[in-house]
């Protein structure tokens, strides 16, 4: 929990950083398009439309869109354009604030009585002296009031950054809703809230400056707001030691597994910062585009997502193919499996004459499967239901933590459960043989990106944990995490591990 708020400072200085630019860049596209669209009927429909239409699609989504849209133009100029991070991140929010602004630039300049229009042009004034000296004063208490809207609901949609690979105090959000650590979800809410009325208050500050003419009531908040924004840019790009940075996918293991690597670094005297909360594709690509140094991914992951190969060969051809092929993109490497496999598997409480996924084909109409937030539209789903001919009553995604609970609770008969996951023991569930082999391997590896691929001395830090960790520690440290709600933090989970393969030395990788 310490080690998690230590963060708060740096995590808040990016949070700031990322929604200040998103504002900026939207006034800057909301405001004249504001103007224009008053003059032009036409206009105002479709960029009206358009800010509203932006609005109807979920955050996430948005996010998601922007990757693709991304890494396809960066495919056109030779991979100089980021998919992943501050850029994804900066154009959702942007879009997300043109709305507010511009509607009330809109309202505002539209609401202006034509009397007082018609008095600016019998005085002779010019168009432009019109809109600076008479319609703007008028408008901007209006237009002040969509710029404070705007700011909060960026602010809190940059939580959300977290998942393309930015960081921001959604990572407090993510860790703590998955681990169950109630506090890191309080801090983050908090420390996200906080900014958000802070803003507020001080644009309301100059937003009562504007409508009483007062230009110190203007300029006051407003320079605060700037020394905020410079404050933050210093603390976060202050010059420092380059730090390893290590990813985390969005599930307990992943945390203990980044913090294990991490204590690891450290006391090999590298500076360490991560990156937790990434979804499969985007850990990868983050990998392969230098924005992650080194993370732990699932052999059958890359094997069927990433390099889109349905057949399953033994664990170690697996490994070799997977390096060779990482390799070949962008240097990234494979370090070696860390000894243990976490594979899909469908789990369930006891049931007679239910021992193996086959068993289910009969009665799966009248069951209800719960699944991670990835499971129902991956390759591997795909695979079984065919290959086992499967259909549920219902299918509905949770986090890994809840899907346990939806399980326990009623509310599922099925999980696409985890085979190192210590709830399944714990539990008392029933894994399922998978008889036609419809999963591939899923050996934990360790990866490192190209530009780290050459650093003998991080990787001579890493390789004790080759094949070091038997799959019954990893359960032990997962449900260290998982079983009581968050009173046993990742970090502390890791430092358990950590004395566990000091203890059992290098083992042999599992295999199925």
């Amino acid at each position: 929990m310490n080690d998690a708020l230590a963060q708060v400072p740096a995590l808040a200085a990016s949070h700031i950083l990322l929604a200040a630019a998103a504002l900026v860049l939207g006034l800057l596209i909301s405001l004249p398009l504001g103007v224009a669209a008053t003059r032009r009927p036409v206009l105002r429909r479709i960029a009206l439309g358009f800010a509203s239409l932006v609005q109807t699609v979920p955050g996430l989504a948005l996010l998601a869109l922007f990757y693709p849209t991304l890494l396809g133009l960066s495919a056109l100029v030779g991979g100089r354009i980021p998919a992943l991070g501050f850029l994804p991140s900066l154009l959702a929010l942007t879009l997300y604030a043109l709305l507010p602004i511009l509607r009330n630039v809109i309202a505002g300049l539209g609401g202006i009585d034509p009397a007082v229009i018609e008095a600016a042009d019998g005085l002779g004034m010019t168009p432009a002296q019109r809109l600076r000296l008479v319609e703007v004063p008028l408008a901007a208490p209006v237009a002040m009031a969509g710029i404070r809207t705007a700011a909060v609901w960026t602010i809190g949609a940059a939580t959300l950054s977290t998942t393309v690979g930015y960081p921001s105090l959604g990572n407090l959000i993510f860790a703590g809703l998955q681990t169950e650590t109630t506090a890191l979800v309080l801090v983050g809410c908090l420390a996200s809230a906080v900014l958000a009325l802070g803003t507020d208050a001080l644009l309301g500050l100059v937003e009562a400056g504007v409508a009483t003419r007062s230009r110190w009531r203007v300029l006051g908040p407003a320079a605060l707001l700037l020394a905020v924004v410079g404050g933050a840019a210093a603390y976060r790009y202050w010059p420092s030691r380059p730090a390893i940075v290590i990813g985390a996918k969005n599930f307990s293991e992943q945390y203990i597994l980044a913090r294990l690597i991490g204590g690891r670094l450290e006391q090999a005297g590298y500076a360490v910062r991560y990156r937790e909360g990434l979804g499969s594709a985007v850990a990868l690509h983050a990998l392969e585009d230098g924005a992650v140094d080194v993370y732990v991914d699932y052999a059958g992951t890359i094997w069927t997502n990433a390099m889109q190969r349905h057949d399953t060969p033994a664990a170690p051809r697996m490994a070799a193919a997977i390096d060779s092929w990482l390799r070949a993109r962008h240097g990234a490497r494979v370090v070696g499996a860390l000894g243990f496999e976490n594979a899909y598997a469908l789990a369930m409480k006891p049931r007679a004459g239910v021992m193996s996924i086959a068993d289910l084909a009969g009665i799966a109409p009248g069951l209800r499967l719960a699944s991670d937030l990835e499971f129902l539209d991956r390759p591997e789903w795909r695979t079984i239901r065919a290959a086992y001919g499967l259909r549920f009553a219902d299918s509905r995604a949770y986090s890994p933590t809840f899907m346990y609970r939806a399980l326990s609770g009623g509310q599922a008969d099925v999980i696409s459960a985890f085979s190192s996951d210590g709830r399944i023991a714990a539990d008392g569930l029933r894994v399922l043989a998978d008889p036609k082999r419809a999963v591939p391997s899923y050996d934990a590896l360790l990866l490192v990106g190209g530009r780290r691929a050459g650093d003998a001395r991080l990787q001579a830090a890493l390789r004790p944990l080759i094949g070091a960790i038997p799959v019954a520690a990893m359960r032990q440290a997962n449900f260290m995490v998982d079983r009581d709600a968050g009173k046993v933090s990742p970090d502390v989970a890791a430092r358990w591990l950590g004395d566990q393969t000091a203890r059992s030395g290098a083992q042999k990788p599992a295999t199925r």
